[in-house]
């Protein structure tokens, strides 16, 4: 595939494309380059194409594909690209601290609220074999909710 999917698609450089853009000119490329055409059509092109349909296809896709071009749409490497982190901002990297940002409590509350839990049952009933599931649960329950308390980007 060529470094640039817009290119193999035949499209402009832009993260705004709408859905039915990208498929309309997926459909046009893979009718006239398909390998079961009569004519035997262009299998190079139409992997290219395939895989830059893949690329392209969502609009997360889109924008990736248009960060990794650079500001006026210059493959990296070319000269004037400045490609890495600085580019693409302080997002870039996800770390705890820019994924958590400001909700740290949130997690800390469900593991005391855990701990109490398992501490009443514990004080209740004792040790017993079934303290092994009431811990088991608890520790499930925590699994469970802390994808809510990460932002997803």
């Amino acid at each position: 595939m060529s470094d640039d999917p817009f290119r193999a698609l035949g499209l402009p450089p832009r993260a705004d494309l709408s859905d039915d853009d990208v498929r309309a000119a997926w459909r046009r490329i893979a009718a006239a380059t398909h390998p079961d055409r009569d004519d035997g059509g262009d299998p190079a092109r139409f992997g290219a194409a395939a895989a830059a349909y893949a690329m392209l296809r969502t609009s997360y896709g889109r924008g990736e594909a248009a960060a990794d071009l650079g500001p006026e749409g210059r493959s990296q490497g070319s000269p004037g690209w400045r490609g890495g982190p600085a580019w693409r901002g302080w997002r870039a990297w996800p770390t705890p601290a820019n994924r958590i940002r400001g909700r740290a409590w949130v997690p800390a509350v469900r593991v005391l609220v855990a701990i109490a839990v398992c501490a009443s049952a514990f004080v209740i009933v004792g040790w017993a074999p079934s303290s092994i599931g009431i811990l088991a649960g608890a520790v499930t329950w925590l699994v469970a909710t802390a994808r809510h308390d990460i932002a997803r980007r």
